[in-house]
């Protein structure tokens, strides 16, 4: 395991934007990641654990401690106490696994539970992070055992689904324990020959000509993919608007009296308004709805930074954009919504400076 000086993180970005390390170094293994946190501690060091990148904006700057990079690898799969009739198969994967290819090992395993996740980029560890969720999924449907190093005590742990406080995008890993735990594995409970999920509106549109055949897991993946590709949400080297941390804000949750509000604000119907069913009370609202008729459309440019032209809630690097750049971008977004709307987007992408 080698400790390096002053290595730019850019390149270990899907932004593409970012100073350089103080230290960086990648762990292979669970000795190598507490080698890593002994190194950290040692130095009175902060650390940064970086799975794919995808969901980060590093600061021009950069880091002035160790960021340690999860390379685990290895995916295995069995059959729930060996017995057929049960129907569930555990899947382990390490963290450093690529988050689109397990998903793409699940669906030829013919085992749902993660086909509409295809495509999202980035790495295994950061799934129950972020409780990553896209067209009707979310990790946390599926997860068993999240196993760990614990920071505190030292000692590997396995920490089951229930104990990981998971709700829309958090987790304890991200909220109440954050930077406490660096995760080296997770086991998911995936449904052999399982029929696959298509509830999201948008894939329910895709698949509307089908006449009620039911689309297999494949079709499903590749039609994830597809419309992900059509929205510049799949990384596609060459392509401006992948250089960017996917959507950029969470989709608020808010008092179901808000809609009244904005449909008075924008003099719109309450019923056209997006908004979904959340807490008692509350629903949740399209981030990018609200950027939109705030007046920012897609394809809006602030210097090098910019919306992606094929979707709202994505912010961009359009080509040499400094971290401060997008900052701008951001808060300008969000400071107009929160004067006119009353309501303060809050960001998705991790901030590293």
């Amino acid at each position: 395991m080698q400790f390096l000086e002053q290595v730019p993180l850019a390149p270990y970005t899907t932004f593409q934007i970012g100073g350089p390390a103080r230290w960086f170094a990648e762990a292979a293994s669970e000795d190598d990641i507490a080698a890593g946190v002994a190194f950290a501690s040692e130095r009175q060091l902060p650390l940064f654990v970086l799975g794919g990148g995808s969901n980060l904006l590093v600061s021009d700057a950069g880091f002035p401690g160790l960021v340690l990079r999860i390379a685990l690898r290895g995916i295995t799969s069995t059959q729930e106490n060996g017995r057929p009739e049960n129907g569930r198969w555990l899947v382990s994967a390490a963290a450093g696994e690529d988050w689109d290819g397990l998903t793409a090992y699940a669906v030829a395993a013919n085992c749902a539970g993660v086909e509409c996740l295809s495509g999202i980029p980035g790495t295994v560890g950061g799934t129950p992070v972020q409780n990553v969720g896209a067209y009707g999924q979310e990790v946390s449907q599926t997860i068993v055992t999240v196993r760990a190093f614990d920071r505190e005590t030292l000692q590997l742990v396995d920490l089951p689904a229930s104990e990981c406080g998971f709700s829309y995008r958090r987790s304890i890993f991200n909220s109440t324990q954050r930077e406490r735990y660096v995760v080296s594995r997770v086991d998911y409970a995936l449904r052999k020959d399982g029929p696959a999920n298509i509830v999201y509106a948008d894939l329910a549109r895709y698949f509307a000509a089908r006449n009620g055949e039911r689309p297999t897991l494949a079709e499903v993946r590749e039609a994830v993919r597809s419309i992900r590709a059509q929205k510049g949400m799949l990384l596609v080297p060459g392509d401006a608007d992948c250089r960017s941390a996917g959507s950029f804000f969470k989709n608020p949750i808010v008092p179901v009296t808000v809609l009244d509000s904005l449909s008075q604000e924008l003099g719109v119907e309450r019923r056209s308004i997006p908004a979904y069913p959340a807490q008692d009370g509350e629903v949740k609202l399209s981030a990018a709805w609200l950027i939109e008729r705030a007046g920012y459309q897609k394809g809006y440019a602030l210097g090098n930074a910019g919306i992606s032209s094929r979707h709202t809630l994505a912010l961009i690097n359009r080509g040499g954009a400094s971290a401060a750049e997008v900052v701008t971008l951001r808060d300008k977004l969000t400071d107009t919504i929160a004067s006119r709307f009353g309501i303060r987007l809050e960001p998705e992408p991790v901030w590293l400076a």
